[in-house]
């Protein structure tokens, strides 16, 4: 069998039409951050689609058989290989697409999960197949709708989301490397108020399959026009308002710790970390709100030291009239369960006011507890079958219960500040849900040291990003060494942190009033727009055939 398997690869890599899908599939992870080559996206896969398109016609011209079924109908032979053919490339495309873009995802896998380099790189392999199956679906329900088997091009982006939508669901789900997110900085990211990240994605596939369309010399006339019309749509977007700066503001600090990974949790280091973090906040007590990352008191919040600590931090806040919101660990001894959080300390409500309102006290209701956990490293499934295997799935603090996934925003010195911890920014229906008319700020927290000088914090921000664009709020980002930063309603970063350094991020941040037709409409549209790529075409289709 195995002798099979290998054989199978040898032949499958000796053909070079194989190369060109792996090597157009890797080469996207530059449209990503933090290269950010937007316009990659629409040379890449258009010339996909045609290479894709010319395979099948070879393959039809080599081969044109018929044989006859029980019912005396004529079945073209080639059907089976057509499918069989874009399996094969759709899943080298992907493989190579996800293989270049969550490299980073190996750093920790070898750094921190004390598994030979062998075995990472198999786990690497699996997660990276895994993750195409969703655009091999794509690609082979194109062909199932189609005559002889072949690529249905003007199908496939209402299919591509299905298995976006799949991705993002199945087995906790993973949306990174969503195509939206490489638009960040691209023309198209002024529809993010309006159709979010998922319609940006829609649009992309829409304009390379029209690109591809034009190089194939076929329905030109249909390409360009709608060109013309999103272009339109385009500039009218890109000089629209959805929500208005007001004359509010506030001063924030974001403290960056840079905390070694592998001293977080160390017994001996507790103190010192949390004094480091106390001190950074002193000097910068003048801040309205003062951000510390996620995890940054490495201790469980019930613990008499941590409540020492936490009710120092707190008067002192009060004392300045000023809010810290930090992250920590908790654990509920009533149903024995641990939480990864945040919590407020100091001041809740009225600022600048003489006697500043205090609202912590240990398992206040001022808190968030992470809901959207990470498997493996929040989580463990099958955890009795797997902890033994291998460190990678006993890590520090992999053992959490799921917070609720609708919370009330964090109040802190009188904002309304809707918290998301690390990879929750990934899943805008989430946030969406804990969205409202008076949420202020946007805030994320993270622990990105598990993953290096790698591109894979640099795509997390950019993620965040396109958070604040869609809803129209300025977002604060605190980590643990990078990246830190401060983005405003646009989705542009302000002020950013430099990586791997003790850093204290300070800004003003201007709040905003308004929602956005994407807050308002969000989930509409998530179902609406993929139905529209579809019946769209059907109909030009219909019309030119009449």
């Amino acid at each position: 069998m195995i002798k099979s398997f290998f054989a199978f690869v040898n032949r499958t890599f000796n053909d070079k039409s194989v190369w060109l899908s792996l090597i157009a599939g890797f080469s996207l992870v530059f449209a990503y951050a933090p290269f950010s080559l937007w316009w990659l996206v629409f040379i890449v896969l258009p010339l996909w689609f045609v290479h894709l398109h010319r395979l099948q016609n070879k393959q039809l011209l080599l081969s044109n058989q018929f044989t006859a079924t029980k019912e005396g109908e004529f079945v073209d032979n080639n059907t089976k290989k057509q499918r069989r053919l874009i399996i094969k490339h759709s899943f080298i495309f992907a493989f190579g697409w996800f293989a270049s873009g969550i490299s980073w995802v190996h750093v920790s896998i070898d750094q921190f999960g004390g598994l030979p380099l062998a075995i990472s790189l198999v786990l690497m392999i699996l997660l990276c197949s895994y993750l195409a199956l969703f655009t091999v679906l794509a690609c082979y329900l194109s062909c199932y709708f189609s005559k002889k088997g072949q690529i249905n091009l003007w199908v496939l982006p209402c299919l591509w989301m299905l298995g976006e939508y799949l991705r993002a669901n199945v087995l906790t789900g993973f949306p990174w490397l969503s195509l939206g997110y490489s638009q960040i900085d691209g023309p198209l990211a002024a529809l993010a108020p309006v159709i979010g990240e998922i319609g940006i994605s829609l649009t992309v596939l829409l304009l390379c399959v029209g690109l591809s369309k034009i190089l194939i010399n076929t329905q030109q006339i249909f390409a360009l026009s709608s060109f013309i019309v999103l272009t339109l749509v385009i500039v009218i977007a890109n000089n629209t308002s959805w929500v208005t700066l007001n004359n509010d503001d506030v001063n924030v600090a974001l403290i960056q710790g840079n905390i070694e990974q592998d001293m977080r949790w160390q017994p001996e280091q507790e103190w010192p970390t949390m004094l480091k973090y106390l001190q950074l906040s002193r000097e910068n007590f003048d801040s309205d709100l003062i951000i510390w990352p996620e995890s940054a008191i490495p201790a469980l919040e019930l613990l008499v030291s941590s409540q020492e600590f936490l009710h120092l931090v707190n008067q002192a806040s009060l004392a300045n009239n000023s809010s810290i919101i930090t992250g920590i660990q908790n654990y509920h001894v009533d149903n024995k369960e641990y939480y990864n959080g945040l919590i407020v300390l100091g001041n809740t409500e009225n600022p600048g006011k003489e006697k500043p309102i205090n609202s912590y006290f240990y398992n206040s209701s001022n808190r968030y507890y992470k809901h959207h956990l990470l498997p493996i490293g929040e989580f463990v499934p099958f955890g009795d079958f797997l902890r033994p295997l291998a460190p990678l799935f006993n890590l520090s603090m992999s053992s959490f219960s799921k917070g609720n996934y609708v919370q009330s925003n964090l109040r802190a010195n009188g904002l309304n500040v809707l918290p998301l911890i690390c990879f929750e920014i990934a899943f805008a229906d989430q946030l969406a849900a804990n969205f409202s008319n008076q949420t202020n700020l946007l805030l994320t927290v993270s622990n990105d040291a598990w993953f290096g000088d790698s591109h894979g914090p640099h795509q997390h921000m950019e993620i965040a990003r396109m958070r604040a664009l869609e809803f129209g709020r300025p977002l604060l980002r605190a980590t643990n060494n990078g990246i830190t930063a401060v983005t405003d309603h646009l989705g542009n970063i302000q002020k950013i942190a430099p990586q791997f350094e003790q850093y204290v991020l300070k800004a003003k941040v201007q709040l905003v009033t308004g929602v956005t037709p994407y807050y308002l409409y969000g989930e509409l549209m998530r179902w609406l727009l993929p139905l529209l790529s579809l019946v769209l075409p059907l109909i030009c289709y219909r019309l030119k055939n009449t």
